[in-house]
């Protein structure tokens, strides 16, 4: 079974209205493969965080209620995806960021799919622009 890692800009499109966000579908079939047990997920603790913030970030601006935001809380909460402490990749991540001067929390999921000899998928495309020469890393949009 094909392992990726994701960070929390592909998990956030699995929950925020379709409204102006891009790349929905790509990453409602990622999850999809995923709960069909076809894609293995891996994530850093971190990623919670990350998310319970964008989370926050949508009711702050507006685009969600609170009553959204919470339930879309307690559902990606649920999800058993297999976790992996940030402090055994920090130190890896950290070299990465100073080398490729890019922030350390980018450089931690980037640090967990080295480790793991998998790929990154990000829906942020400066990143996986910048790190995909470099590193294993993958555009939402472009990954199957």
């Amino acid at each position: 079974m094909k392992t990726v890692v994701v960070d929390a800009s592909v998990a956030a499109k699995w929950f925020l209205p379709r409204a102006g966000e891009t790349f929905t579908t790509e990453a409602e079939e990622l999850l999809d493969s995923y709960v069909a047990g076809e894609l293995r997920l891996l994530v850093p603790d971190l990623f919670w965080a990350e998310l319970a913030n964008i989370f926050w970030k949508a009711v702050r601006q507006g685009r969600w209620t609170r009553a959204a935001a919470e339930s879309a809380f307690v559902a990606i909460l649920n999800r058993t995806i297999p976790t992996i402490p940030v402090l055994t990749l920090l130190e890896d991540a950290f070299d990465i960021a100073l080398t490729l001067d890019r922030s350390v929390y980018d450089c931690v999921y980037v640090s967990l799919a080295v480790a793991s000899k998998c790929h990154l998928v990000t829906a942020d495309e400066r990143l996986a622009n910048a790190l995909a020469a470099h590193l294993p890393v993958k555009w939402l949009a472009s990954f199957k």
